[in-house]
Formats: C-alpha cells, sequence, structure tokens
C-alpha cells in the first residue's frame, strides 16, 4: 500500500520555525521528485517548494524563498520542510506530492501527482 504520511505541523507565533516531515511507502521514492503544496483557508491549492529525486535540485515559491528549505534523506524516504520566520499568512494545511516526472517548479495540476499526503496543519498567530 502506497503511503505518504506526513508530520510536525502545530501551533508557532509568527517568527518561529517548524519542520514538516513527509515519509514514503509502497513504492521507490528515490524514482520520485517531491513537493510540497499548501491551501489556506478559503483559498485553492499551492505549490510551495520542490526537490528532484537525488536532492541535488531544489525549487521554491517566491513567496517562501530565503524562508523555507526543502530536503530529502532517500536513505529514509522522507522529505523534509524546514519553516524559518513563519507568518500569519504561512497557516494552511501542508501537503506533500510524489511525481515520477514533473520537474519542480514547472507548471501542473493536482492529477499530475501519483501520491499525495494527507495534510498536516499549520497555524501561524500574529
Amino acid at each position: 500500500e502506497v503511503q505518504l504520511v506526513e508530520s510536525g505541523g502545530g501551533l508557532v507565533q509568527a517568527g518561529g520555525s517548524l519542520r514538516l516531515s513527509c515519509t514514503a511507502s509502497g513504492f521507490i521514492f528515490s524514482n520520485y521528485f517531491m513537493n510540497w503544496f499548501r491551501q489556506a483557508p478559503g483559498k485553492g491549492l499551492e505549490w510551495v517548494s520542490g526537490i528532484n529525486n537525488h536532492g541535488t535540485t531544489t525549487r521554491y515559491a517566491d513567496f517562501v524563498k530565503g524562508r523555507f528549505t526543502i530536503s530529502r534523506d532517500n536513505a529514509k524516504n522522507t522529505v523534509y520542510l524546514q519553516m524559518y520566520n513563519l507568518k500569519p499568512e504561512d497557516t494552511a494545511v501542508y501537503y506533500c506530492a510524489a511525481s515520477p516526472k514533473v520537474v519542480p517548479g514547472t507548471p501542473s495540476r493536482p492529477g499530475d501527482y501519483d501520491y499525495w499526503g494527507q495534510g498536516s496543519q499549520v497555524t501561524v498567530s500574529s
């Protein structure tokens, strides 16, 4: 059974930090590009960051550049999103998503990704 299990969300004050983790099972993790998306209340899904299968190339949405860092550990089948200097507008449900072919940062649709996590709530208070 394929699973992407996220953890690490929570409530933090503005300026604080959180690290999200997404652990995969049931597929060959190292063959997949991994991405993070988020969905704020009342808004659509937006792409946040992505990393290639080897972990050598990363991409970020402009609104998180310099504040978020994506990384992966293929030995642990896990991708991370380290978030620094969090802002109230970062409040959202964060999802990890896997695709063997969508290059991170290129236009895509949710249906282009093979697997999705269940989501992890991040709430930033002002």
